[in-house]
This record gives C-alpha cells, sequence and structure tokens, in this order.
C-alpha cells in the first residue's frame, strides 16, 4: 500500500472526488496535454472487445473512458465509488431509457464489486487503481467478476524509465498539478493528493508481480510516453 493509499481513507478518497467531478475531465486533459485521449485509446485497443462482449470499465468516473470502449461493438459499464462522478457522468452520457444508448452508471466498490462471479468478458481501469485503498484485494475482485479466459488492462501512472528524467518529473509534477488543479479544478488539497499518489505508486515491474500474485496470468505491460504512464494486461486462467 502506498503512503497516499495509508494518508487517505476510502470514504475521504470519494469525498475528494466527488469535489472535482464537474472539471475532472477538463484538467486531466489539461494536464496530460491532451495525452489522455490516446492513452484511452490505447486502452480500448489492448481490450479489444467486439459485439457480444461486456467490458467493466471501474473507476470509470464520469464515463469518459467506458465510452471508448464501445467502439467495436461491445456493451461497457461504469463502475465509480464517488457518487458525484457518477452523478456528473449521467447528466453527460448516461443511458437514455427511450433509446437504450448511452452508458449505464452503477455505484461500486472495487473492494467488494456488486456484481456476479465471471459476469465480465474483460474488466479495465484507468488511473484508479492507485487511489483504491487496497490494490490487491481490488485486483482480486476483478479477477473474481471477470470470465475464465477474459482479460485485464489497466492504465495508471507509471516511472518514467530514463532514472534521471524520472526524478525530475515526479518532482515537476508535485509542484505544477496541484497548481493547475486549484487554478481549473477545485481550491481544496484534492490534487495534491492526486500528485503523490501518482510520485509513491508502483513501477512497471512492481505492479505486474501485484497483479500475478493476485491470480491472474500472462502479465505483460507496455510503456507509453517514456513511462510517464503504463498499461498491464493479464489473463484469467481457464477452468
Amino acid at each position: 500500500m502506498t503512503r497516499a493509499q495509508l494518508d487517505k481513507q476510502p470514504r475521504e478518497v470519494a469525498e475528494m472526488f466527488d469535489r472535482t467531478a464537474r472539471r475532472y475531465d477538463f484538467v486531466n486533459d489539461l494536464i496530460s496535454f491532451g495525452q489522455m485521449r490516446l492513452w484511452r485509446k490505447a486502452a480500448a485497443d489492448a481490450i479489444d472487445a467486439g459485439p457480444g462482449e461486456i467490458v467493466l470499465d471501474l473507476g470509470a468516473g464520469t464515463g469518459t473512458s467506458t465510452e471508448a470502449f464501445t467502439g467495436s461493438g461491445a456493451r461497457a459499464i461504469a463502475s465509480d465509488f464517488s457518487i458525484g462522478m457518477l452523478s456528473t457522468g449521467v447528466r453527460r452520457r448516461g443511458r437514455n431509457a427511450l433509446t437504450g444508448s448511452g452508458v449505464p452508471f452503477i455505484a461500486g466498490d472495487a473492494l467488494n464489486l456488486p456484481f456476479a462471479d465471471d459476469a465480465f468478458d474483460a474488466v479495465t481501469i484507468s488511473a484508479a487503481l492507485r487511489n483504491v485503498h487496497d490494490t490487491e484485494q481490488a485486483l482480486r475482485e476483478m479477477l473474481r467478476v471477470t470470465k475464465p479466459g477474459g482479460k485485464l488492462v489497466i492504465l495508471e501512472s507509471s516511472h518514467v524509465t530514463i532514472k534521471s528524467f524520472d526524478l525530475v518529473y515526479r518532482e515537476y509534477l508535485m509542484r505544477m498539478l496541484p497548481t493547475v488543479g486549484k487554478i481549473f479544478g477545485s481550491n481544496d488539497d484534492s490534487y495534491e493528493y492526486l500528485a503523490e499518489s501518482i510520485r509513491d505508486w508502483h513501477d512497471q515491474p512492481a505492479l505486474a508481480r501485484l497483479i500475478q500474485s493476485s491470480g491472474w496470468e500472462r502479465v505483460a505491460w507496455r510503456i507509453l510516453n517514456l513511462g510517464i504512464v503504463a498499461l498491464h494486461r493479464g489473463y484469467k486462467p481457464r477452468r
């Protein structure tokens, strides 16, 4: 468990995201210089879900990431612990009762998901796993709700692979993210916490070991933007 995870309890984290929900997507685009959209596309390509398949997008926030998984005809469900995020998402892109179109939103705790065993062809979580209070328990819950042979894809902040640049990047992040968040987002400590959670998060091999120890197999990763973020992939063993 990272220092940032220890410092804030789950309800505090949910309330923090409730407060930042309205402008969260805008600030994400701003601080990533528009790269977040490309990273989400990379996650969707890694999932590669087609017609008839069901994808659970965990930690989905306002559902911006969820829409990317429906491009090839798959169904995708957005789930998050923050009611504020979900409410914002429903207003923007929730399912229309008349047409049946849009994204379905379901409130859910990553540590105790409200879904049956073997329910999804794929489970994904983007830029949210580091904010879950117990990483390994969340990974085991994702395993439980995934069908045998199904896929896990994690898009998450990571460690830059050039060590000297990684040190500079992390110090820059600690200064830049809270400042941008306060100017364009909200005037609380939310973005300071987010910067700390990125700085303290696991590197690529360490996260891969956690995924594997949680029961997933054929675990691999791919770095994006020199390791500023990474895509990790795993599969649920077939019975």
